[in-house]
């Protein structure tokens, strides 16, 4: 299974709760992670936010993490879909250059599409839920 997290996703994960077994499940190489240039900056900047009080040396185990196990990806087309929100688009870009099969996201404008191009679009408990059956 091939999979783009959206930050919300990952930033969850990292916060702890049922979300974070989206995390375990990638380390466990369960599926997967497509990301691109963009995505990482995102992913780091948003976890290095003092409001989540997230440890320095997590977001470094968590950026080799990314070097070991993530797939880099480099977008050839640019989509505009989303145009109440042009940030989430990146989203789109990585899954259709990486042949994503989900985009997993608790972004509203991103879950109203259900689907883009044949990957599916699911919220972080639909996710769990498919890998839960998949196992």
């Amino acid at each position: 299974m091939r999979v783009v997290l959206d930050t919300n996703i990952i930033v969850s994960g990292y916060l702890g709760g049922t979300v974070e077994g989206i995390i375990v499940a990638w380390k466990s190489s369960e599926f997967t992670l497509i990301v691109t240039e963009v995505i990482i900056d995102e992913y780091l900047s948003v976890l290095k936010r003092p409001k989540f009080k997230i440890e320095q040396v997590e977001i470094e185990n968590f950026s080799a993490l990314l070097i070991d196990k993530a797939e880099f990806v480099i977008p050839l087309e640019y989509i505009k879909t989303i145009s109440n929100d042009d940030s989430d688009n990146k989203f789109l870009d990585a899954a259709v250059a990486g042949q994503a099969n989900i985009i997993v996201s608790g972004d509203q404008h991103l879950l109203e599409l259900k689907s883009f191009r044949n990957i599916e679009i699911l919220n972080a408990k639909e996710f769990l839920e498919k890998l839960k059956r998949k196992n």
